[in-house]
């Protein structure tokens, strides 16, 4: 962000969707993400034909990835967000996100969500479920898992709970879906958080008697609509530009490009499916001799040969 000759704050428009934006504000010690998502959405959805009900849950589960993940310092680093269920609509849902890249999926009963309202409550999906979020270093093989309740009105105020009880770290975080299947798929999200002990000399909020710097930025954080968010015209330094351009800084690191990949390898399954014992890949092979394995995150179906493998 720079200065204008008036001593206000000039934002330079950048990029619209599938990119992450950076900024902190030094004078109010905390931190942020601005993500948009649409192509890369797209891509995912299209790889399972969901719902309306579970497009929405995934394209917030993705779109929470996308500004988790791209907090990560490592560039080989990984970021995996993970819901469990019990007694709920959706059994499984995961998403990552690893240098940019990412995907996601949701495993769920359609005959159960038939017979809900087209928009069920986060428990009716979920029923007595736990949001996991994994971060994996490369660098360093380090690993880092907080697990939370998914309690609360949607997976926003879950991904707040886990930041505060897993970090003791105050938090906002705003998700918005929008668009269907022939028009195309939107999402953006944001992500306010107070700057942790050692990041510009500042203790820990939960130990200081008055939170006037961190409450000043929730309330202006809070204005945001999802109209906003979702708005592709919107570039995403516009919207900090309107949150806090009355800030004395604002600085504003450079745009991070978002993409959908699989990751799923051939070769890698290959190698996987030769480590099992000769009876067992016999118990694999269809009655043409032949090993399928379908990817669960791209629907992708891989086949391999039984002959081709020896011991």
């Amino acid at each position: 962000m720079k200065t204008n000759g008036n001593g206000k704050s000039e934002i330079q428009v950048g990029g619209h969707v599938d990119h992450a934006l950076a900024f902190t504000i030094p004078s109010r010690h905390a931190r942020g993400r601005i993500v948009r998502l649409g192509p890369v959405l797209d891509g995912v959805l299209s790889a399972h034909g969901y719902p309306p009900a579970i497009g929405r849950l995934l394209a917030e589960a993705l779109t929470l990835t996308a500004l988790l993940g791209s907090t990560l310092k490592d560039a080989g680093g990984q970021l995996t967000v993970q819901a469990q269920t019990e007694g709920g609509v959706v059994d499984l849902l995961v998403c990552d996100y690893r240098g940019g890249e990412m995907r996601g999926y949701v495993r769920h009963d359609a005959d159960r969500l038939a017979e809900m309202p087209a928009d069920p409550s986060l428990f009716a999906l979920f029923g007595r479920g736990y949001l996991a979020i994994t971060f994996d270093q490369a660098a360093t093989g380090e690993r880092y898992q907080g697990i939370v309740p998914l309690e609360g009105g949607s997976l926003a105020a879950a991904a707040e709970s886990y930041f505060n009880q897993s970090d003791q770290l105050p938090s906002l975080v705003r998700l918005a879906t929008g668009g269907n299947d022939r028009d195309g798929h939107v999402a953006g999200g944001i992500l306010i958080q107070h700057l942790p002990e050692g990041e510009e000399g500042r203790e820990r909020l939960h130990v200081r008697q008055n939170h006037e710097e961190w409450d000043h930025v929730v309330a202006l954080a809070g204005t945001i609509t999802d109209a906003e968010l979702i708005d592709g015209a919107l570039p995403l330094d516009g919207i900090a530009w309107r949150l806090f351009h009355e800030e004395d800084e604002v600085r504003v690191l450079p745009l991070i490009s978002l993409s959908q990949n699989c990751r799923c390898n051939a070769d890698h399954i290959r190698s996987v499916i030769a480590r099992f014992p000769a009876d067992e890949r016999a118990e694999m092979a269809d009655s043409d001799g032949m090993i399928h394995v379908d990817c669960e995150f791209c629907s992708r179906r891989y086949s391999f040969a039984l002959a081709d493998f020896t011991d």
